[in-house]
């Protein structure tokens, strides 16, 4: 390994190989030493990669045993929006998004008010549950207006589009520009025990309500995030100035 590589290149090497599922939850990861030995790099460059992974969610620091690989993680949205922009496609190495159910429902309390219309009116629903690894992760339902649909008609057929999102901006002409996350925890329901492999009797999932925006200010998705009480929800934010005035 030539001397020049950074931390950066470190960091990604091992955020794959935790992403692919060659490092798995719970494993140890390769000492500080180990690292500096592998790449030919000083310990403050191994340092600074494996603490780029700590930030991300991906490792914890683990008493007496030293830096391990962290539980199931569900990316936010802004990872998946680099890894659409960067791949094509929105889930990452060994994950897998299946399709559950696809069609017109009647907007609820939850999801009327976020696309601004009465409870009650028709907007379509695309339900899928995505694995990392076999393993489970999370279950979505992203719901969508009628002018969305009109504009990517893709997003009525029961087939993965790679970024539903992101092939309905394309289609309006009309970029991302805002979302809001709010995550709150409940009991889980049947079926959504069944699906996520959850077992015992009562059961704490953690919900994330996802509204976007585009920058006409209309709304192009709300999803409805559930993922077991053991799934890490992972946010990276920017606290650079010109990061918070976007």
């Amino acid at each position: 390994m030539p001397s020049s590589i950074g931390y950066v290149e470190i960091a990604a090497n091992y955020r794959r190989q935790i992403q692919d599922g060659v490092l798995k939850p719970g494993e140890t990861m390769p000492s500080l030493r180990a690292v500096c030995e592998r790449y030919g790099v000083a310990q403050t460059t191994a340092n600074r990669a494996y603490r780029v992974l700590k930030m991300e969610g991906l490792t914890i620091a683990k008493t007496g045993v030293g830096t391990v690989v962290a539980g199931p993680i569900s990316n936010n949205i802004g990872t998946r929006v680099r890894l659409y922009e960067d791949t094509g496609k929105a889930l990452s190495g060994g994950e897998n998004s299946q399709i559950l159910e696809v069609g017109t429902v009647g907007a609820d309390e939850l999801v009327a008010p976020r696309l601004d219309v009465a409870p009650g009116t028709p907007v379509h629903v695309r339900r899928r549950l995505v694995s990392r690894n076999g393993v489970p992760v999370h279950l979505s339902s992203s719901y969508y207006p009628a002018y969305v649909v009109t504009a990517a008609p893709e997003l009525t057929e029961p087939v993965s589009t790679g970024g539903s999102r992101e092939l309905a901006a394309t289609r309006l002409g009309v970029a991302q520009n805002r979302v809001l996350e709010e995550v709150t925890s409940r009991l889980a329901t049947g079926s959504e025990k069944e699906r996520l492999g959850l077992t015992a009797g009562d059961v704490v999932v953690s919900q994330v309500v996802r509204t976007v925006t585009l920058t006409d200010d209309r709304v192009v998705e709300v999803a409805v995030k559930v993922t077991g009480g053991a799934t890490i929800l992972r946010w990276t934010t920017s606290l650079t100035a010109d990061a918070l005035e976007q």
